[in-house]
């Protein structure tokens, strides 16, 4: 696939890549690999900005499941974003990046307040912005807050990292004959309720005009790969004529 060279990208992960090879928490070396790339594309010349989910240590629905309260578990899984943002700005501090992190829910001692204004001044001098705590409220996936952040800083796309490379019509861990697709339509995903993202993040990123691209984050040198317009993935967007 050859995609566009975007300039200023949301990159998203979900919680459970920085489990690396384990059940549960945060692994140190797999959160030292993702910032190298991290790093790389920032060297590159372009301008990132995060925001991890929290499915390693806590999911908001999963704990409705087992008896929470909805609100009170999504709260609960919005304060797993921001201890997984902290262990990523850590790491990439550690490799020289200049990070910062801004919550949803005020954390004056560990977090700026999310500023939008503030995060796009961040990142026009070169700093990587995590943005953590969800949207703030209940109801929203961490899929939600990557589109809208999108939208809000400006951005050229939105990469989601995960552990396939790419969207299929079918789970390809389940099914060994399901199909890649390199692009599809935001409306195609939503009519075919094929999982890429929930269906409120893909409509706010279909109404403001910002491609998805879905990649492997599990392996090592892809995100800048994909950055470049090589590797394996599938973009969204509103013309896939023009992927």
């Amino acid at each position: 696939m050859t995609a566009p060279r975007f300039k200023r990208i949301l990159l998203k992960l979900s919680g459970e890549v920085l489990m690396g090879q384990g059940q549960f928490g945060i692994d140190p070396a797999t959160c030292e690999r993702v910032a190298r790339e991290v790093k790389a594309a920032t060297e590159a010349g372009f301008e990132i900005c995060m925001v991890v989910g929290g499915g390693n240590i806590f999911r908001g629905l999963a704990g409705a499941a087992q008896g929470f309260e909805r609100a009170s578990a999504d709260y609960m899984g919005m304060l797993a974003t921001v201890m997984n943002a902290l262990a990523m700005q850590n790491t990439l501090e550690r490799l020289g990046v200049d990070t910062r992190v801004q919550s949803a829910i005020p954390m004056a001692s560990v977090s700026e307040p999310y500023i939008r204004r503030k995060a796009m001044r961040h990142m026009e001098k070169g700093r990587v912005v995590i943005f953590a705590a969800g949207t703030g409220l209940p109801f929203f996936t961490t899929d939600t807050t990557a589109a809208l952040r999108a939208a809000e800083m400006n951005c050229d796309a939105l990469f989601k990292g995960t552990s396939v490379d790419g969207v299929y019509n079918a789970d390809p861990k389940k099914v060994t004959s399901a199909t890649r697709y390199d692009a599809l339509s935001f409306d195609r995903v939503l009519v075919d309720n094929l999982k890429v993202m929930d269906a409120t993040a893909v409509a706010l990123c279909r109404d403001n005009d910002i491609p998805i691209v879905v990649f492997n984050i599990r392996d090592e040198g892809n995100l800048e790969a994909v950055l470049r317009g090589e590797g394996t993935s599938t973009i969204v967007r509103n013309d896939p004529a023009t992927a």
